[in-house]
């Protein structure tokens, strides 16, 4: 695909847009919108645009559509596959000015918002309503819901309540020739042709930028108990989970940790975690409802599973400042593992009961290939985030043997009947994985759904295909 650079003329049409106060040109300041939180890449913009309305949006991806200028949206910039990195340059447009909460509906149980809302300021603002947005990604003191939406992002949570596609019941999109549409209804039922909200969600950007959402909510739980259970032996981590299911428990929560990624979050945030000799995994498991006393019954019969996994004393997180101790260290590993070494991340998926076999390949396929891993990530629900750490591997390895190891890895998630991504999507650097899953006729139905929406292919090209 040939496209064109951003001209003096068309920075004089944003400008008059957009207003020159929210237009970026200089070098220095367009490096925060040329990386994300994905490796080291970076790919830097011509120009990076902040608008504030839907229709500034349409009459900028006129524009770009008219002139084959290729555009990238973006929200916080937390992304972990590269989806919101211009890597053909032209135009990014920022969605921070987005940031309202246009209504909270209680007699409807939903929520009007922007896609530049952060996640955490949405889930406040709608508990002191008495209210629950679930979907809870690692970053959700940063991320915006706009990402979520364009990655259909899960978190801890979504064992219990489901992922963000669960929660949106209409969205206001702009298309990439510049037409704004609704994509369905303010309500729980939908039947009326194709679901175009659920084409949007996870679709990374590629088909529309999002403007406006409109959101299902929740009675917020009163209560929360928090259990930390460590084991010996990861596979009896990785077998237990499913076995607290087939007891009857219903978790909001179970997160599979490894020591080391306890132990880098620790180090990262200087605070203290003590790991005790020979444990090999732990499993950070929530409960939440309404009645405590029925809450604690559950947590009993948890723990009776545990030990019958050969779990170690399981530590029992009651008070705020215990299960906030225990949550942060949790949401903290992705964070400390960049920060404590080059890694790249695998979002890996399979049906819960086949977990054990994926850990356990895992570590295998490490063996063979010669590279550490830190793995951890949502066991409920079946996804392990597998951080491919570099150490002292050569350019060689890294660069040409690595890859090898990454499709050992998703060759077996597809022999257990999982995928590639649980939910951080494909985005620039999951692309070439596509068709370890996928067949040809399958991506080339993507790519025709692509061409419908975006013919000259100029919104976040060079993702997911």
């Amino acid at each position: 695909m040939q496209y064109n650079k951003v001209t003096a003329s068309q920075i004089s049409q944003f400008v008059a847009i957009v207003g020159e106060p929210f237009i970026i040109l200089d070098h220095e300041s367009k490096a925060l919108y040329s990386k994300d939180y994905t490796e080291d890449l970076f790919y830097e913009p011509e120009i990076v645009l902040k608008p504030r309305t839907a229709q500034e949006i349409s009459a900028i991806l006129a524009i770009c559509n008219e002139h084959r200028i290729p555009l990238t949206p973006r929200g916080a910039g937390t992304g972990l596959s590269g989806g919101a990195l211009p890597l053909y340059g032209g135009v990014v447009i920022s969605m921070e000015r987005f940031n309202q909460i246009i209504e909270i509906d209680e007699r409807n149980f939903q929520v009007t918002v922007e896609p530049g809302v952060v996640n955490e300021a949405l889930q406040q603002a709608v508990r002191e309503k008495g209210l629950f947005y679930p979907p809870d990604p690692a970053s959700k003191g940063s991320c915006f819901l706009g990402g979520n939406i364009a990655h259909a992002s899960g978190g801890p949570r979504a064992l219990k309540y489901g992922t963000t596609r669960d929660y949106v019941l209409n969205l206001e999109v702009v298309l990439p020739t510049g037409e704004i549409i609704w994509t369905g209804a303010n309500t729980l039922k939908y039947s009326t042709g194709y679901n175009l909200t659920h084409l949007f969600i996870g679709s990374e950007g590629t088909l529309g930028i999002v403007t406006k959402m409109v959101l299902k909510l929740i009675p917020h739980p009163q209560h929360t108990l928090l259990l930390l259970a460590p084991f010996t032996s990861p596979e009896k981590a990785c077998e237990a989970v499913n076995a607290i299911f087939l007891a009857g428990c219903n978790p909001s929560a179970c997160e599979f940790i490894e020591p080391s990624g306890f132990e880098l979050a620790a180090s990262m945030l200087n605070i203290q975690f003590e790991i005790q000799p020979n444990i090999e995994a732990y499993l950070l498991i929530e409960v939440d409802g309404n009645d405590l006393e029925l809450m604690m019954k559950e947590c009993e019969a948890i723990s009776e599973v545990l030990y019958a996994h050969q779990s170690g004393e399981v530590l029992f997180g009651q008070t705020a400042d215990e299960k906030e101790y225990f949550w942060k260290l949790r949401r903290s590993i992705g964070e400390a593992t960049k920060f404590n070494n080059t890694y790249k991340e695998e979002d890996t998926v399979v049906p819960r009961a086949e977990l054990p076999k994926l850990y356990r390949g895992v570590k295998e396929i490490g063996n063979r290939f010669g590279f550490r891993t830190v793995c951890y990530g949502h066991a409920g629900d079946g996804n392990l985030h597998v951080n491919i750490l570099r150490d002292q591997l050569t350019d060689e390895v890294w660069n040409n043997e690595i890859p090898k190891a990454i499709v050992a890895i998703f060759e077996l998630c597809k022999s257990l009947k999982g995928t590639i991504s649980g939910e951080h999507g494909i985005g620039l650097v999951q692309k070439p994985y596509m068709k370890v899953v996928m067949p040809e006729v399958q991506l080339q139905l993507m790519r025709n759904i692509k061409r419908a929406f975006d013919p000259h292919w100029v919104l976040n090209p060079g993702k997911i295909f």
